[in-house]
């Protein structure tokens, strides 16, 4: 059966906290009530969302998307905006592309295993 839990992916063995399950529920609300973004948002899925405070007592929902999504969420962004900021009535709606950043590989570390053959370090 499919549910508001497929709109939302967090890292192995992490649960998604109560805001975060309401923002899968009001993206799963969308595609099954709007057209003009259902076959858009049938792929799509986040994977967290903060509720910060800005300034005064305005607040903003923060939903994090994966880096390899972001040219499907950019595309539907105006609309999908402002039918959430509807949802969330007085917050500002904001989404930002999570990267995970790969540490290169060490100098040396596949080789050094292996030991040279004798040709190559003695004369």
């Amino acid at each position: 059966m499919y549910t508001s839990r497929r709109k939302i992916q967090k890292d192995k063995d992490a649960e998604p906290s109560e805001f975060e399950e309401t923002v899968a529920q009001a993206l799963f609300d969308l595609e099954n009530t709007n057209q003009e973004l259902k076959s858009d948002l049938k792929d799509l899925f986040i994977n967290s969302a903060v509720q910060i405070d800005v300034s005064g007592n305005r607040k903003a929902v923060v939903i994090h998307v994966p880096y390899r999504l972001r040219k499907a969420f950019r595309k539907i962004h105006l609309r999908l905006v402002r039918e959430l900021e509807k949802k969330f009535s007085g917050k500002d709606v904001v989404l930002i592309a999570t990267r995970r950043i790969v540490r290169p590989p060490k100098k040396g570390f596949c080789c050094a295993a292996t030991p040279l053959p004798h040709t190559y370090c003695c004369a």
